[in-house]
């Protein structure tokens, strides 16, 4: 191999984990939207068709997540510390596995309500993995540190709105006398793990923000 073309290995690969985090970003988008759908369902049947379309959607970001492993494998200088980079990825990958596993919990669970807490809960984080991708897309110019910033702060806001659902809910769920004890648990179960989604947003948005720290 040529000097030059070893020299074009070794430096920054910046475009790759762009296209990388961009492709991993919309397919989350898409499948909190795609949740939003299932949430929204008031049909067994139909929640169990959309389930396999998200799970095929989070297959997709396992992918995508597998890709950027390997790309920090093979490059010997990155555009952004390298464990800044792992942690986004697995972020990424953790927030769409909560959702999945949610979606599956509604048909585990034979669950055919589509309850409001569920649909804002939903509608909650549809608006955060946007914000997401936003301020994701906008990390390899500093000089959109004030946006990004700005980005930030609305996903805390979001953050904020589902923990203050979440006690709402499951207040509610414990004061519903005429209600299963067993239907108790099993929509406790699917508020927790949307809890924990918007949770792993959260964690999200302070890797972006070692990012910035660092590279400003």
């Amino acid at each position: 191999m040529k000097a030059a073309a070893v020299l074009k290995w070794l430096m920054p690969r910046e475009e790759r984990f762009h296209e990388l985090l961009d492709r991993d970003t919309a397919n989350l988008v898409q499948g909190a939207r795609l949740f939003a759908d299932i949430a929204a369902s008031r049909s067994l049947a139909d929640r169990r068709v959309k389930w396999v379309e998200l799970k095929k959607v989070e297959h997709e970001g396992d992918g995508i997540t597998r890709q950027i492993f390997d790309a920090l494998n093979s490059t010997f200088i990155t555009p952004l510390d390298r464990e800044d980079i792992r942690s986004l990825g697995t972020d990424l990958d953790d927030i769409l596995d909560f959702l999945e596993a949610v979606a599956h919990d509604l048909v585990l669970f034979d669950l055919e309500e589509s309850p409001e807490a569920l649909r804002q809960f939903a509608a909650i984080l549809v608006a955060t993995v946007e914000e997401i991708a936003t301020i994701t897309s906008l990390i390899w110019d500093l000089g959109n540190e004030t946006r990004i910033r700005e980005g930030m702060v609305r996903i805390s806001d979001f953050e904020n709105q589902a923990d203050q659902l979440y006690a709402t809910v499951i207040a509610d769920l414990f004061k519903d006398k005429g209600r299963n004890p067993v239907e108790i648990l099993k929509w406790k179960e699917v508020y927790e793990g949307l809890e924990d989604a918007c949770d792993q947003c959260k964690d999200y948005t302070h890797v972006v923000g070692n990012v910035v720290v660092k590279n400003s």
